[in-house]
């Protein structure tokens, strides 16, 4: 009997989520922080967009030293899905990955790393599933899409989050980037308040464009017939991401391969 309780121990310690961990936890907030220091003064971002890093981690690595070849990134945007099964390891092994990075980065929360207890250990190691930064006067708004991973039974997306960035710090920025893991009218979406989104959408200053990953492939689709283009990221098992130049009159974009 004491030999099977010291086993059942054993198991429980290393428990694949146990949401403990080592190392950096609130990376947003640091990360975010040092985006804004360095880029605050810019008139033009270069960002580089990657998604969908689950199971591919081999990939990942050549992904992120594919972005640090280039000389001209300010920072990166991970869409969502760090992870393929949500387990504590999983989120050790990709921010090993993506602090190999020479360019500070922000997460999106994924349908994936929803699993078992994988939103607790995104929260406490990266931080919010909906959140908001502002460089250069723009605001990127960062939400949390996942609704089936709530049953459809939270607000998600948050209507309430994004009417308050909408109208928060408006003297601080003109132009907005909507960032999302699933688009709207896929199956991780919402698609009871598809058409309620859209015009939320709507009351962002000078809406630019909005992204997102999921669907493990490139797309460009004006979604709703509105004007507003959504680009859908590849996964990095395709081997290929987004560099997106912001200017003061608009923006362009270009897709590395590697």
């Amino acid at each position: 009997m004491p030999c099977l309780l010291m086993a059942c121990g054993d198991v429980f310690q290393v428990h694949p989520y146990d949401v403990r961990f080592n190392g950096e936890t609130n990376i947003l907030e640091h990360h975010i922080a040092e985006i804004q220091a360095r880029c605050g003064h810019k008139d033009t971002l270069r960002v580089a967009f990657v998604s969908d890093t689950h199971g591919w981690y081999s990939d990942a690595k050549d992904e992120v030293a594919s972005i640090n070849r280039r000389e001209n990134l300010d920072f990166v945007i991970h869409l969502g899905d760090l992870t393929d099964t949500g387990t504590t390891k999983e989120f050790v092994w990709i921010r090993r990955i993506l602090d190999g990075l020479r360019l500070p980065y922000v997460t999106l929360i994924g349908n994936h790393d929803f699993l078992g207890t994988g939103n607790q250990t995104y929260g406490q190691m990266f931080g919010p599933v909906d959140f908001s930064f502002i460089v250069s006067r723009i605001k990127f708004v960062c939400l949390n899409t996942n609704a089936t991973e709530y049953d459809h039974m939270a607000a998600v997306p948050n209507f309430d989050f994004m009417e308050r960035e909408a109208t928060a710090d408006t003297a601080l920025f003109d132009r907005t980037i909507l960032l999302m893991h699933a688009p709207p009218y896929g199956d991780q979406f919402n698609n009871n308040v598809v058409k309620a989104f859209q015009r939320y959408t709507w009351i962002f200053p000078q809406l630019m464009f909005c992204a997102y990953g999921h669907n493990h492939r490139q797309a460009v689709n004006d979604i709703y017939h509105d004007g507003v283009l959504y680009y859908g990221v590849d996964c990095a098992e395709n081997r290929n991401y987004y560099v997106f130049t912001l200017t003061p009159d608009g923006y362009e974009y270009e897709i590395v391969y590697f």
